[in-house]
């Protein structure tokens, strides 16, 4: 799948191959094509593609993957999953019908097809992985299939060789009556049947839309869709196996590796990349030292317990002020009022001290001094909460981390209810993500309720798109949405807080 150097062939081997066969040999590698938007991922994918679409196709298709995770965890219905899921999968994955007549058609299901089996290799190499992504993926292909092309769809089923056994016309005489009982309907007899193994459908079978005999499912036509449904994750939990056992042959390229472990990693809250754009937030202009405090109150949990604990302690340690630092600076503010804003928040000590042990860390991170990346006054970037849930975990008096990850639950609690979280349908919920260590879930939950009104609003107006809205997966995405949504309708709000700051 990835481009190899075939120049290194040992010349002597390169010899003995005649021109004449080499010249009409057949591609070993050669682009598929696709004549459905429906796929069940039989076949792996064989063309080239380089390290970058690699990487780039699989991280927009595992954020897809997410949001679905998050929209199952929020208990969505069907319908409200495809609703907020519409504009999300254009913008990652998009997937048109052959009747759209799209130019780019054979491109997007090629990205469709490379990124399911690059996240296959990523996620098949523990049993939770495995059974998380077939699961996502499942409710990935219902979605599709449920919004395909009535004919473009049963083109795709004609091809997939079900094996289903369709019931015949004696048989149905002979149910007839079960069958009606079976679904509640008069209209049983007008339908076709088939009939399946009865472990084949078992959602079929626990919501009581079949009938069951001698170990058989009777299936009405209209329920195609969990017959189908069921077939692919089958299907798939089976090739996951099989992938599993082929694992270990991946180690030889050391250029996957590193990508596949950044991929699985990523499962616990997706990565998101920051850009020097985000801190440019309408209505809020330049950010000073003593605005701080102000924002504070629109700071995901991990930076509001860092704060409270500099202003309770005048103090931070390393980590933590490396954290809230990068995370100051993806905000917008400038080096200059940073470093006013740790010389006063650190008062107790004397200004040679601080000049001495503190002020270089503040210019490092923002580029002003340092190694190479440092001289192009890059610096470092804002942490991602997948930075954050996979750091190392705080020690003895460190607050860094993230709150939901590291604090017991009744601290964590105390923690939400001390910023204002009162909310008990919340705090619930936010044990329960915690217990299962959906942390970024625990986030965005308490987040969905602190701006409940807001959310509402721009929902009713449709002001704001279901993108604008999705899973945050970045304290600085926190941040800006957070603010922005404070601040609907209001003009520009100049410089936030002031200039003076407590003493």
């Amino acid at each position: 799948m990835i481009r190899h150097d075939y120049s290194r062939v040992e010349p002597k081997r390169r010899a003995y191959i005649d021109p004449k066969k080499r010249q009409f040999a057949k591609a070993e590698f050669a682009q598929q094509n696709y004549e459905h938007r429906l796929n069940f991922y039989t076949l792996p994918p064989t063309a080239e593609i380089t390290l970058e679409e690699f990487e780039t196709w699989a991280i927009n298709r595992l954020k897809v993957l997410s949001e679905l995770e998050a929209c199952s965890f929020r208990n969505r219905s069907q319908e409200e999953t495809a609703e907020y899921m519409t504009s999300i999968l254009n913008k990652y994955l998009p997937l048109r019908s052959n009747s759209s007549r799209g130019a780019n058609l054979q491109e997007e299901r090629k990205r469709d097809h490379y990124s399911h089996f690059i996240l296959r290799l990523a996620f098949s190499s523990t049993e939770d992985l495995r059974r998380r992504f077939s699961h996502l993926e499942t409710i990935l292909f219902r979605l599709r299939f449920r919004e395909d092309d009535p004919r473009e769809r049963q083109d795709f089923v004609r091809t997939l060789d079900l094996e289903w056994e369709e019931v015949g016309e004696d048989e149905k005489r002979e149910l007839r009556g079960q069958m009606l009982a079976a679904i509640g309907s008069k209209k049983g007899e007008e339908q076709d049947w088939f009939k399946v193994d009865w472990e084949r459908v078992p959602e079929l079978v626990s919501q009581r839309k079949v009938l069951l005999k001698r170990g058989m499912a009777y299936v009405p036509a209209r329920e195609q869709t969990s017959l189908v449904v069921a077939e692919f994750t089958k299907r798939l939990d089976e090739q996951l196996e099989l992938t599993a056992r082929a694992l270990p042959r991946l180690d030889e390229d050391d250029r996957l590796a590193p990508i596949l472990a950044h991929l699985s990693q990523s499962f616990t809250a997706p990565e998101a990349a920051y850009s020097s754009s985000d801190a440019n937030i309408d209505g809020l202009s330049a950010i000073n030292a003593g605005a701080i405090d102000t924002l504070s109150q629109n700071f995901p949990l991990c930076m509001q317990n860092l704060h409270m604990t500099l202003r309770a302690n005048s103090h931070l340690k390393h980590y933590g002020r490396l954290q809230y630092t990068l995370f100051l600076k993806g905000i917008g503010l400038s080096l200059e009022e940073c470093i006013i804003f740790w010389r006063r928040s650190f008062k107790l000590m004397t200004d040679d001290k601080f000049h001495k042990e503190y002020k270089y860390n503040i210019r490092h991170s923002y580029g002003d001094v340092g190694g190479d990346a440092n001289r192009r006054g890059r610096g470092y970037t804002p942490y991602s909460c997948q930075k954050i849930l996979t750091e190392a975990l705080p020690g003895p008096g460190q607050t860094h981390g993230c709150p939901y990850r590291t604090f017991t639950v009744e601290n964590l609690t105390g923690l939400l209810q001390r910023v204002g979280v009162q909310d008990r349908e919340t705090l619930q919920g936010v044990r329960e993500d915690v217990k299962k260590q959906r942390y970024h879930v625990a986030c965005n939950r308490v987040f969905e309720s602190v701006h409940k009104k807001e959310i509402k609003k721009v929902k009713d107006e449709g002001s704001w798109s279901a993108t604008d809205l999705d899973t945050i997966v970045h304290p600085n995405t926190y941040f800006k949405r957070s603010w922005l949504l404070k601040h609907l309708g209001e003009g520009n709000a100049g410089i936030v807080g002031g200039d003076k700051m407590e003493e």
